[in-house]
């Protein structure tokens, strides 16, 4: 396996304790639109996932995160194209790191949540919601 036999990669967010979440652009030529998402994206040509996510994370929302401060990383499958699959990772930032938070040319607006209110918003995308449940149990794993 090489770095570019993945389609993207994803964040599972906590600022504060509280999930970040991004609302899609309301657009019928995108996946997902109008969906709670999270942060992340497509790759780029020779990008590894830990480069992936923290530059779309850097685009998105104009977070920058070091490398080691993700603190989970899991392979994914995708749903929807057989033999192709992303990378989700975890990430935890004080609540004050959300007055650094701006957003980018994508998404109409961003929020934080309590995690199991995205978790039981039917407007949260329903394939990411084991995902993000992954990546919160192994957050709380870590953290106890």
């Amino acid at each position: 396996m090489t770095q570019d036999d993945f389609i993207g990669a994803k964040l599972v967010l906590l600022i504060g304790g509280q999930l970040v979440t991004i609302l899609r652009d309301d657009r019928q030529d995108i996946p997902y639109p109008n969906m709670w998402d999270m942060p992340g994206g497509g790759s780029e040509p020779g990008e590894t996932p830990e480069d992936c996510v923290l530059r779309e994370t850097r685009e998105e929302l104009s977070l920058v995160i070091a490398p080691d401060q993700l603190i989970w990383k899991q392979r994914f499958e995708s749903p929807h194209v057989p033999g192709t699959f992303s990378w989700w990772f975890g990430a935890e930032m004080p609540k004050e790191a959300a007055a650094q938070v701006a957003l980018g040319s994508e998404g109409q607006c961003w929020r934080v949540m309590a995690p199991e209110d995205w978790l039981s918003d039917p407007q949260s995308i329903a394939h990411f919601k084991p995902r993000v449940q992954a990546g919160l149990d192994a957050i709380s794993r870590i953290n106890s």
